[in-house]
């Protein structure tokens, strides 16, 4: 558990930024920013390349009010989940890919973070309706979605997940977005490969990290085979299917690649 300052952003009431004469206002001080930057040295220190994407999501879970912090990268078809905290997190992010909605879509569309605070009712639960229904179930009320990436171009999104509803207080944003930044340049910094994409359009350096990726694209690849059509065809059917039956596209395309499932019968 982080020790903060006096005026603690984790304890901060919803809406209020924090501030209190104290932090950003004073000229370039930053003591939120400092102690985040102690908290992730300490929390990459000694970890191998592919290992800090985890290691970031253990580390905002740690900084911030939330159970769970999954990273997952911008794709064609699906977002390709890097890395989460727990498998609860994890699930919350199959779930998203799954669907193709929530906050994490609309903040790589909208290029800024979507703040989710009560998935249980109102706004929040009207813009996704059929997320919040299973992240509500799968015990998340509120999901907060910070793009990765500068100058404008989102690569990604950190995904935060908090089991009770509220906002965060501008200082916990601040801090949020400082995790994210790090996120991206430790994802930048993995080394490159020089083997061609491949069929998710992913390049060889993220193969061993997005290997969930790999799986959906395998099955995507025997239902095109299998229904003689094209990957935006095939994708569509896998996920309508992982959604008929209240599943995830990687359960339904672990089965496909298993036999255990077709789709031309």
């Amino acid at each position: 558990m982080v020790v903060w300052p006096r005026d603690d952003p984790r304890g901060a009431s919803d809406g209020d930024d924090g501030d209190q004469g104290h932090g950003r206002t004073g000229g370039d001080r930053d003591p939120d920013g400092a102690l985040a930057a102690d908290v992730i040295a300490r929390g990459v220190r000694g970890a191998e390349p592919g290992e800090v994407p985890g290691r970031l999501c253990e580390v905002a879970v740690e900084l911030l009010p939330v159970i769970g912090a999954s990273v997952s990268l911008r794709s064609e078809g699906m977002p390709v989940q890097l890395s989460a905290s727990s498998p609860q997190a994890a699930h919350l992010s199959q779930i998203q890919a799954t669907l193709g909605d929530g906050p994490c879509q609309s903040a790589v569309e909208d290029g800024a973070p979507v703040l989710a605070c009560d998935l249980t009712t109102g706004r929040d639960a009207g813009r996704w309706p059929v997320f919040a229904q299973q992240a509500t179930e799968a015990g998340v009320r509120a999901v907060y979605a910070v793009p990765l990436g500068s100058g404008g171009a989102c690569v990604g999104t950190l995904d935060l997940y908090r089991d009770r509803p509220g906002a965060l207080t501008d200082r916990q944003l601040h801090v949020a977005r400082i995790v994210a930044g790090v996120m991206t340049v430790a994802l930048m910094a993995l080394p490159h490969g020089d083997e061609p994409e491949t069929q998710g359009g992913e390049d060889d350096w993220l193969s061993g990290l997005a290997s969930d990726h790999d799986e959906i694209y395998q099955a995507v690849g025997m239902i095109m085979a299998q229904l003689g059509v094209g990957a935006d065809d095939a994708l569509a059917r896998l996920r309508a299917d992982a959604f008929a039956r209240g599943r995830t596209a990687l359960d339904v395309a672990r089965d496909v690649i298993a036999h255990r499932t077709r789709f031309d019968r």
